[in-house]
């Protein structure tokens, strides 16, 4: 029987690799939004922080993604291939799920912060 080992990480990485790809493309491109709002007036602060926290992101996933790899599949099964596979994708898909929702806790955060700050420095206006 043929060491399918070779074969799993051949499939497992470019699918780790292109889950978080997708991930961080959707979510980094729609929190600019976020970041403008955060840094209000100033959007090359807002871009180069959006710029960051991808980067951060694509290590901190990637770099589970690598930590995770390791399949012993000596004498294994095709059958035992796909299920070692499918824990493998789909643990890896539960953590880029948790780190989404932690950026986006982060986002949401950053945002009402801001929001707040606003709403403390701008100037009152007294009806009479």
């Amino acid at each position: 029987m043929q060491n399918l080992t070779v074969i799993a990480y051949a499939i497992y990485l470019p699918i780790a690799i292109t889950l978080t790809y997708y991930v961080a493309y959707v979510l980094f491109k729609n929190s600019i939004v976020y970041m403008n709002d955060i840094f209000h007036d100033r959007p090359d602060v807002a871009k180069a922080t959006n710029s960051l926290f991808r980067i951060g992101f694509y290590l901190l996933n990637i770099g589970f993604a690598l930590y995770i790899l390791q399949m012993n599949l000596y004498n294994a099964t095709t059958q035992e291939l796909i299920e070692k596979l499918s824990y493998k994708v789909g643990g890896f898909s539960i953590y880029l799920g948790i780190m989404l929702f932690f950026n986006m806790f982060l986002f949401f955060r950053g945002k009402k912060a801001a929001k707040q700050k606003r709403l403390e420095h701008s100037p009152v206006v007294i009806q009479g």
